[in-house]
């Protein structure tokens, strides 16, 4: 019996080390193993090189669906996964069968993996698909977001999340019954400039806020496309572009708007405005005295900025809500003497950001930065904006609860 209590001694420590080892950790030490690193080549003078952390080995990445194969999905989330380091595509699902298999053969994806809207279901019996990503017209982002909870998947959802408040709830309750994770793909609040303008913020380097201006604007040009067609898209311009203004000034703020203002416009005799908006301005107006001017319209030329006026400084970006290009200034006075300078931001794939974040939430089984609540709360202010320009009068609003989730982890 004495002989035993060292093994006893070393087994019993053995298990205490995995349960204190958090999933973060544990990936934390595998990923150290597999980390390069080189010896510095320039003089300190120079930036430091970086080499970027390890991804999982292909087998341990999340499997993502990809459902809806249109610009967005082809462009941009599917380039991104070259640089994600947590997920891959492993299946597609769209309506357009040779298209789709164009895709397909691009990614390695097997054509027994390229299903039919029809066949949406058969993800119920795929175990590499862990989890989907919805890029379909806004009308369809609940209906699909629910068959995905039904057959076991987490679901990463396109903004806007749907074009109803009732949709939204919907949508979460699918996934809360279902126990799994439902994340808004708000691709801006995990893009670096906007990360390292909410550092600033939060360490008070701009004072306190005072204001945000912005616009968001694109001329729109067939009459057809499903964006024009209120059974489809919701609104017009407000929330396809415009809400990138409503949630900028709420997560930079880190406060919920109590009032709102809003105007529509459309130019008589434009085909392309029968259905939904051309413009919306909006003011949101918020606890602290913080107050946002908002403008989008689907009829000019493309503008994408905001400025951030605090007491202390200004930040801006411009463009702002871009997929590339992003550039981030802030001024202040600086010896008696005003001082603008650009901060040079991580340049990072957005898409693949928040991609990761998803991927890792999964992993790791966390909360995600912007669940179906964060979605939720820009749908209730959107409709109250569109009631203020039907009514002609401000529209109160009630404060929500907790519509966010713990800041994204940065890796490095």
């Amino acid at each position: 019996m004495k002989q035993s209590q060292p093994q006893r001694r070393e087994f019993l420590r053995y298990v205490g080390t995995l349960a204190a080892l958090s999933a973060p950790a544990m990936q934390a030490a595998a990923n150290e193993k597999d980390k390069i690193s080189f010896p510095p080549t320039e003089a300190k003078s120079e930036k430091p090189e970086k080499t970027e952390p390890p991804g999982d080995p292909m087998s341990e990445r999340i499997g993502v669906a990809i459902v809806g194969v249109g610009r967005i999905a082809v462009n941009e989330m599917l380039p991104a996964f070259a640089q994600s380091k947590h997920a891959k595509p492993v299946a597609l699902v769209s309506g357009d069968r040779a298209k789709a298999l164009k895709v397909a053969h691009q990614y390695d994806i097997p054509e027994s993996a390229v299903l039919d809207y029809k066949e949406y279901e058969k993800l119920a019996q795929m175990p590499e698909v862990q989890a989907v990503y919805i890029a379909l017209p806004n009308s369809m982002h609940a209906e699909y977001t629910i068959r995905a909870a039904k057959a076991g998947k987490h679901v990463l959802c396109e903004k806007p999340m749907a074009n109803s408040v009732a949709e939204c709830q919907q949508m979460i309750d699918a996934c809360r019954k279902a126990g799994k994770k439902l994340m808004i793909a708000y691709r801006s609040q995990y893009e670096s400039n906007d990360r390292a303008l909410v550092k600033m913020i939060r360490d008070k380097k701009l004072g306190t806020l005072k204001e945000f201006i912005s616009v968001n604007s694109q001329n729109m040009g067939d009459p057809q496309h499903w964006r024009l067609k209120r059974a489809l898209a919701g609104g017009g311009a407000l929330p396809d572009v415009g809400l990138y203004c409503l949630n900028a000034a709420r997560f930079l703020s880190g406060e919920e708007p109590v009032e709102v203002m809003g105007n529509v416009w459309s130019t008589p005799g434009d085909a392309r405005f029968r259905e939904v908006e051309e413009s919306c301005q909006f003011v949101l107006r918020f606890p602290s005295g913080f107050i946002a001017s908002c403008s989008t319209s689907y009829a000019s030329h493309k503008s994408q900025m905001f400025r951030l006026n605090g007491s202390d400084a200004w930040a801006e970006l411009n463009p702002a809500y871009a997929y590339s290009g992003i550039k981030l200034k802030v001024s202040r006075v600086v010896e008696g003497k005003e001082q603008t300078s650009e901060v040079q931001a991580e340049d990072k794939n957005q898409f693949a950001a928040e991609l990761d974040h998803f991927a890792q939430c999964i992993q790791q089984n966390r909360e995600v930065h912007t669940p179906g609540e964060e979605g939720l709360q820009d749908q209730r202010i959107m409709e109250a904006i569109y009631e203020s320009a039907r009514t002609h009068r401000p529209v109160r609003l009630k404060a929500p609860g907790r519509t966010r989730g713990p800041e994204p982890q940065e890796e490095g």
